[in-house]
């Protein structure tokens, strides 16, 4: 008698928090997990020994959304109206506290050093969405754009800027269209390129270039009954997929990035600003303004918000690149893998399914929980070393100059002292942080205040 096939379980479960799971993200490049919950607390595990190292009560509300930035900063969403940027590197987790919050604690849990704050909206349940600045002056990666709905009108985005904390924009892409129910942004050496999904089931692609100083609507399309509840870019930028409180997920074609031409030598980021007036009337010979007009030259004015109009000379894309109807409605948390190849859903049918990005066929159902999956994550394919690991690894690796002539490790050809690299084993600790390093793992967050840690295909 054929017995039947065990069902695919979690590697680990992570126990601890004492409301629902909103938000999961690998950061650290994947040695550490980070969780936030509907209390607003955020719990950072160490996943070579699945255990937490850092706790504390990021927001007074519910977490939204969180991600990393960089080695050492991480950034949270809260319900709080609050977005903060922390700094927390590993060497910082030895001052923070490690008591969970389904734990009874005495003592308050000290917070990480905050970086910026910003006040933003959270009335559409809507987290935010970042990516690197690359068309700002500083190192790669040391600037981020961060979209978030707007604080007064909620059709409407906001686009921050950090560290500067400046709001560059405020886009409305329509006014029927309902609510911003997720945003994703992404930017390129040509422009900026902003996807909404909204409270009506619309998705809608807008680009912005220098050049033009507006924003070009380059795709819409409604394929969905329900509000868009996720939406994802892929790696390569060549598609984005979408879900929603309906049982349909739709792949949608990327806007073609416009190649820009620079004319100007200088920064051709933003529009260039017009001359003031001061240096205008002294080019002129004209009388030099009062005091009071220079003071007042120097308060700050709000940022003029390029307008929205659709695409001039080309057609606006309307038809997506593949519907598929799951038959499961309310899959939230949409993720794609940093190879492209899969993504994830959570489900509020307390699965989570594991879907081919090129065909959006269905390839696994992973079932533990027992109340609806709010968040998944995964983990980076193969993330690339910094710079801290390469010294230490050359370090580690480097042949012991001074080395006896009597050591085995040493030989003596021809009157010269040849020296051969001593083989250095790998410590328990060191073959954990490699095998976490290199799963393919999935995190899921569940209404049941757990998480559960897989490692697929």
């Amino acid at each position: 008698m054929a017995s039947e096939a065990r069902p695919v379980q979690p590697k680990s479960i992570l126990r601890g928090h004492k409301a629902q799971i909103h938000a999961t993200a690998f950061i650290h490049r994947n040695e550490r997990l980070a969780t936030g919950d509907a209390d607003g607390f955020v719990v950072v595990w160490d996943l070579t020994i699945m255990r937490p190292r850092a706790v504390w009560r990021a927001h007074t509300n519910a977490i939204l959304g969180i991600s990393g930035w960089g080695p050492d900063k991480i950034i949270t969403h809260g319900r709080d109206n609050k977005l903060i940027v922390w700094k927390l590197s590993v060497d910082d987790e030895s001052r923070m506290s490690t008591t969970l919050p389904l734990d009874p604690s005495t003592e308050s849990r000290p917070d990480p050093w905050m970086l910026y704050m910003l006040e933003v909206n959270t009335m559409n349940f809507c987290s935010f969405s970042s990516c690197p600045f690359l068309q700002g002056s500083g190192n790669p990666g040391s600037e981020l754009l961060v979209a978030v709905p707007n604080t007064l009108a909620s059709e409407a985005i906001d686009i921050y800027h950090l560290p500067s904390q400046d709001r560059r924009y405020t886009v409305k892409l329509g006014d029927k269209n309902g609510m911003v129910m997720e945003v994703s942004i992404s930017d390129h050496s040509s422009g900026t390129t902003l996807i909404a999904g909204y409270e009506n089931g619309v998705a809608i692609a807008a680009q912005f270039t220098p050049e033009s100083a507006a924003w070009t609507v380059k795709y819409r399309a409604q394929v969905h009954s329900q509000p868009i509840l996720s939406l994802d870019i892929s790696p390569s930028r060549d598609f984005f997929i979408t879900s929603s409180a309906d049982a349909t997920i739709a792949k949608h074609p990327f806007p073609a990035q416009t190649i820009s031409q620079k004319t100007n030598s200088g920064n051709s980021d933003a529009p260039s600003a017009a001359p003031s007036t001061n240096a205008t009337n002294e080019a002129k010979g004209a009388k030099p303004r009062s005091l009071l007009a220079e003071a007042l030259q120097n308060v700050p004015q709000p940022t003029t918000t390029p307008q929205v109009r659709t695409s001039t000379g080309t057609q606006v894309q309307t038809e997506p690149i593949n519907v598929v109807n799951t038959k499961h409605a309310g899959q939230q948390s949409l993720r794609i893998r940093s190879d492209g190849r899969v993504f994830a859903t959570a489900g509020w049918d307390n699965k989570i399914r594991i879907y081919s990005t090129k065909t959006l066929k269905e390839l696994a159902v992973l079932k533990w929980h027992q109340a609806g999956c709010y968040a998944v994550a995964f983990a980076e394919i193969d993330p690339p070393a910094d710079d801290t690991d390469k010294q230490s690894m050359s370090k580690e690796n480097a042949p012991e100059k001074t080395q006896d002539a009597k050591s085995p490790d040493a030989k003596q050809e021809s009157g010269s002292l040849t020296v051969i690299p001593k083989v250095i084993e790998m410590t328990v600790r060191e073959k954990r942080i490699k095998e976490v390093m290199s799963a393919h793992w999935l995190a899921a967050g569940s209404k049941d205040c757990k998480v559960s840690l897989w490692d697929v295909f």
